[in-house]
């Protein structure tokens, strides 16, 4: 046996080398022409295809609902379109016994009765005087009246009427009203004249003999009596 070992044995410099195998791989994603693979999104499998290709240019007005407007059954013509000019006005006031309103008017254009011409605009500078008409006969009617005669002309729109005569040379109008008032500031609480803007009492505020209460005299340690119910 120790001759076999003697035999087998050969010596390492004799023996030829093999060449080492590289295990270092590099792995490449199906369908991609690049070793190394990239972090974040694939900027190639973007929406939208090719970049510069040309959207679909649709019209948005094509896509909106139209609906008719109707005006309430007082107006004459309820439908409502845009041939007319709408003019808007407002002002604060001072009523004579302290009430500071803002009221606002609103009016429009007329057409006149021989007109073929569906529209009836106004020229901005006929829209500035109407509005300042508006404003001159809003202040003139509320600065020399107290708050209950204005409320009182207010009910029938007494002043909407004067302002479409005095409109009539710069442009016809219809449908002039005060639309709305607000009250602003208002003076320190009076009970007479609340009375009397109700209809009630004098205007001193004073109460009357009549209506002043009695003392009633009771006996010491009275209880009420206790009623079934309230």
């Amino acid at each position: 046996p120790e001759e076999r070992k003697i035999e087998g044995h050969v010596d390492s410099a004799s023996r030829p080398r093999t060449p080492k195998i590289s295990r270092e791989y590099n792995f490449r994603p199906f369908g991609s022409r690049s070793s190394t693979m990239a972090v974040g999104k694939n900027k190639r499998l973007t929406k939208g295809g090719k970049k510069g290709a040309k959207k679909k240019v649709v019209d948005p007005f094509s896509k909106k609902d139209w609906y008719d407007v109707k005006a309430p059954a007082m107006f004459n013509i309820r439908n409502i379109g845009k041939t007319l000019t709408m003019i808007e006005a407002h002002v604060d006031v001072k009523t004579t016994d302290g009430y500071l309103l803002r009221l606002f008017c609103v009016g429009f254009t007329k057409k006149r009765n021989n007109q073929i011409r569906k529209t009836s605009y106004a020229q901005h500078q006929q829209v500035r005087q109407i509005r300042k008409k508006m404003m001159e006969i809003m202040t003139r009617e509320v600065q020399t009246n107290d708050l209950k005669e204005v409320v009182n002309k207010l009910i029938p729109d007494s002043i909407g009427k004067d302002i479409e005569k005095a409109c009539q040379s710069i442009y016809p109008l219809h449908d002039v009203f005060v639309r709305k008032v607000k009250m602003l500031k208002k003076p320190k609480f009076e009970l007479g004249k609340l009375m009397e803007l109700h209809g009630e009492g004098s205007s001193s505020g004073k109460a009357t003999g009549d209506e002043t209460g009695a003392k009633v005299e009771r006996a010491d340690g009275y209880e009420p009596p206790v009623q079934e119910s309230v």
